[in-house]
């Protein structure tokens, strides 16, 4: 007999499948507090779902969501939320099983319109007091060489060029700032939720440098009033696709956008809000001074350990990064990178030490229903590279360490934009910067040295001896036997 299913419809949530934990607060209830630019998975399985938690306790009501987005794109998530009432299905994937709840904090998302104007007028709202993001680690005009604003942007030269119609969301920050310190309203505070680490300072930088470039004075009153808090967030949600949406109409529920995530998150936030703040810690946030301690052990431990596996993943044919943690030369590898050449350059934090952390995300890896795939964790590897893993190969240099199995990493994911699998299957492009990358990759096929001379990538460590020459021995024996063995050597000979 076919299950009937229930449409996720404010006025319908008495439909929904017993056991589907639904909202308590009715959208009558909710008032806005917080703008939020690019609604994609993660935020709904973790900040939004932080708020959800309070607003089940009858706290945080005038703090609910309006979504935005920047993108051409983002228009077909505003679609889908809007047909549905901005509920969404939260899908909770445990090795054993699984629980689905669905979350309401969210209560309008803006027109995406090429020059913002719906977006800079929601900002401007004086109820509004947090404007949050995740727009990518690569989304913040940073130059991965030289960690400083990029000037001279396409992008950033246009809202220059155009404040009042500006094309990224920082343009239609600075833009909205400026109608509120114009009317008198006070500043937001800009809460960066993306895996960059001190992405609080990063995002301060890049709005304040844009304004400086539009009118200082503006920017100085930003510096000075506006408030930019680092975070850590931690939360594995795989893409949606045809599969997850199955997920949810098995459960009985019709969901055009379900999240799946698995059952772990944390969220450490600097307590630096200048217009207030949702209690989160409340719900299990983490309120600390020590913000960096706890995004440095999460970004080089899990995600560049990310990096560690996707790219030989994608080569080898694995799916998912499960499939990874299941193939035996790719775990001993992941283990032994991690041990060696990532632990010793991480700080413990209270009640955690790196190796505890090391072991703990291995075991998260190796979920089997999470279908997190290797190409969504390999995409846009000229952020990834530059953030998570670079820097581990810096510190490891001037402390004499090990960074052989780093290198063989860089040289996996330089092998893996030659766009190739080993058993001859063609990678689709997965970069913003693909073309490049892959005109790089294929001159490293007979040059290895040439993936390294991408300076926007690697800067001063194209002129590191010991690490070029690592990298040349792990390209070169990736092309000539393969990517297993390869791994095998490492797990042989380093250290």
């Amino acid at each position: 007999m076919t299950k009937t299913l229930a449409s996720l419809l404010r006025h319908r949530l008495d439909d929904l499948p017993r056991g589907v934990e639904c909202p308590t607060y009715a959208v009558e209830d909710l008032t806005p507090g917080i703008v939020h630019i690019g609604v994609g998975n993660f935020h709904r399985a973790h900040q939004a779902w932080y708020l959800h938690r309070l607003m089940q306790h009858g706290e945080a009501r005038d703090w609910a969501i309006i979504g935005a987005g920047v993108r051409p794109d983002d228009a077909v998530m505003r679609d889908r939320l809007q047909a549905q009432g901005y509920l969404n299905t939260l899908i909770e994937l445990r090795p054993d099983g699984s629980d689905a709840e669905v979350t309401g904090p969210m209560i309008d998302f803006t027109p995406v319109q090429a020059d913002n104007a719906a977006l800079i007028a929601q900002m401007a709202d004086p109820a509004i007091r947090i404007v949050s993001l995740t727009v990518t680690e690569g989304g913040y005009f940073v130059d991965p060489a030289t960690g400083r604003f990029e000037a001279t942007h396409p992008d950033i030269a246009h809202d220059v060029a155009n404040p009042k119609a500006p094309r990224t969301a920082f343009g239609a920050i600075v833009a909205a700032l400026a109608r509120r310190r114009a009317a008198g309203a006070g500043p937001f505070t800009v809460q960066s939720c993306d895996n960059l680490q001190g992405n609080g300072n990063v995002t301060r930088d890049t709005v304040v440098s844009l304004a400086q470039m539009m009118d200082p004075a503006l920017a100085d009153w930003i510096d000075g009033q506006c408030s930019f808090p680092n975070s850590m967030v931690d939360c594995i949600v795989p893409a949606t696709g045809p599969a997850e949406i199955a997920k949810a109409r098995a459960l009985g529920i019709e969901d055009a956008a379900p999240v799946t995530h698995e059952n772990y998150r944390q969220w450490v936030i600097e307590d630096a809000f200048c217009a207030g703040r949702p209690e989160w810690e409340k719900v299990g946030a983490i309120l600390t001074n020590r913000v960096h301690d706890y995004e440095a052990m999460k970004i080089r431990i899990l995600n560049a350990g990310h990096q560690v596996l996707a790219n030989a993943g994608e080569l080898l044919s694995l799916g998912t990064i499960a499939d990874c943690m299941a193939h035996a030369g790719l775990l001993a590898f992941f283990r032994k990178v991690q041990q060696d050449e990532i632990v010793p350059y991480v700080s413990a934090v209270p009640d955690m030490s790196p190796t505890a952390y090391a072991r703990l995300i291995e075991t998260r890896f190796a979920n089997p229903a999470i279908r997190d795939t290797t190409r969504r964790v390999a995409f846009d590897g000229a952020s990834r590279h530059p953030g998570f893993v670079l820097p581990i190969v810096r510190d490891a240099l001037a402390a004499g360490g090990q960074i052989e199995g780093l290198a063989l990493v860089e040289a996996l994911w330089a092998r893996m934009c030659a766009g190739t699998r080993e058993n001859g299957g063609v990678i689709a492009p997965n970069d913003p910067s693909w073309n490049r990358l892959n005109g790089a990759a294929l001159s490293a096929k007979e040059r290895p040295r040439a993936w390294l001379e991408q300076e926007m990538l690697y800067g001063d460590l194209a002129q590191s001896q010991p690490f070029c020459s690592a990298f040349d021995t792990a390209l070169s024996l990736i092309w000539r036997e393969g990517t297993e063995a390869a791994l095998a050597r490492y797990i042989r000979h380093a250290g």
